[in-house]
């Protein structure tokens, strides 16, 4: 069979959604359900039972829950703390500030990799078992310590939350500017105290007290940001695994010649990317830095919005802007303009955790594919079916065919780092 004659169908991946909609947290028996219906999909797709790996693991809760609300606490504290720079004594404010740094760097030792339950997270959360569903399509033709390896991913859990998405990210952000800028007025407070400089202290007064103000009011509502099993996640993440089963079943069919493919839907993903982390551990002795590339699927598409298209993360941090995966952007863009499909790149300062996480941090390639508008209905009970533009999930299915074939043609230039034939001006 050519690979011109596969056809991706639009009923089909929107099916794909509709029998997984419905709500399926990470460690209760709703996603153990998504579990048997994401490996009998498999099957039906064309895998054998051997092809399927399910790969059952345990994790605390403790990273995705209980510590944001301590992070919250620990953050009044500090704004507190750190009025008294004004009012009681500077050098022994500082020396309070240092001892609770302290606690928050050892907090943050963990974060590196939750997956090891480590002091934190076997004391002060609660465990969970959960389990990815992965099968791989080996290359045809290169041997296995020369293959490359693509990862094709989306997350088969799902979330509800006090807030949706959009206002989740909206506090998180208005909790970093806010941190920002105060920084800067204590830093600038610092510096009057020690006759470093001149600066006008009302300013750095009323500029302090309006940063621990908005600071304070994001710290609140964050500490009341508690997690449900409410959502159906249509959006957050049926429409990424629908992406990810019709791909399986193109490269099932049409293996690549010089990469494995690996088709992954990694549960627990909204509780820490856990999924993902036991995969990377799992499985990186096997790939070789420079031949990996990841594509994470994760909520494409929003019906009936303006803003209803492809996008991917282009870049993210406040400053300076750090580039994601700037070489798949470049064949994600030549393809898209080639076949005339709408895409586009964006900055995210904070506020996503995605399953490309563990992949950045081994320095692998990885991009994240989604759709901005549907954050306005995700984490919560509206993320429902309708949402869902099925269209939009073909356009994905076409545009990134083609982008893997061509980097299939491009494996031996990708390989040594040579000129690449989707270069862009």
């Amino acid at each position: 069979m050519e690979r011109n004659e596969f056809e991706f169908e639009q009923k089909r991946i929107f099916n794909y959604v509709k029998k997984l909609s419905f709500p399926r947290l990470a460690g209760t028996a709703n996603e153990k359900q998504a579990v048997g219906i994401t490996v009998q999909t498999f099957k039906e797709l064309g895998f054998q039972e051997s092809q399927i790996i399910e790969r059952e693991f345990e994790f605390s809760d403790f990273y995705s829950t209980t510590l944001i609300k301590l992070l919250m606490v620990i953050n009044l504290i500090f704004n507190l703390i750190l009025l008294l720079f004004f009012y009681i004594h500077v050098i022994l404010t500082l020396a309070v500030v240092a001892i609770m740094a302290i606690v928050v760097l050892l907090i943050f030792k963990g974060l590196r990799h939750p997956e090891n339950r480590g002091f934190w997270g076997e004391y002060f959360g609660n465990i969970h078992t959960a389990s990815n569903v992965i099968v791989k399509v080996p290359a045809k033709k290169l041997k296995e310590e020369q293959v490359g390896d693509i990862i094709l991913s989306a997350h088969l859990d799902s979330k509800s939350q006090t807030y949706k998405t959009f206002w989740r990210i909206l506090f998180y952000r208005l909790w970093l500017y806010s941190g920002l800028f105060q920084g800067f007025f204590y830093i600038s407070f610092l510096l009057n105290f020690f006759t470093l400089s001149n600066m006008d202290s009302r300013f750095i007064l009323y500029g302090s007290w309006i940063s621990v103000i908005l600071i304070s009011i994001s710290n609140i509502f964050l500490l009341f940001l508690n997690t449900h099993n409410n959502s159906p996640g249509a959006l957050d993440n049926g429409s990424g695994m629908a992406i990810v089963f019709e791909l399986s079943q193109y490269f099932l069919k049409h293996p690549l010649d010089n990469f494995n493919v690996w088709c992954c839907q990694f549960s627990a993903e909204e509780l820490g990317t856990m999924g993902s982390r036991i995969f990377v551990n799992d499985y990186e002795t096997e790939f070789t830095k420079g031949r990996i590339f990841q594509f994470n699927f994760d909520m494409v598409s929003c019906k009936n919005h303006r803003l209803n298209q492809i996008e991917y993360f282009k870049s993210y941090g406040v400053f300076p802007r750090k580039k994601i995966a700037p070489l798949l952007g470049k064949y994600i863009l030549f393809v898209a303009d080639k076949e005339n499909i709408k895409i586009n790149g964006f900055h995210l300062s904070t506020g996503a955790h995605t399953d490309s996480v563990p992949f950045h941090l081994r320095g692998y390639d990885a991009i994240d594919i989604t759709t901005r508008a549907a954050a306005l209905f995700t984490h919560s009970k509206h993320d429902t079916l309708d949402k869902v533009d099925p269209n939009i999930l073909l356009q994905t299915c076409v545009l990134f065919k083609k982008v893997i074939l061509m980097m299939d043609k491009d494996y031996n230039k990708l390989s040594n780092n040579q000129e690449l034939t989707c270069d862009t001006k």
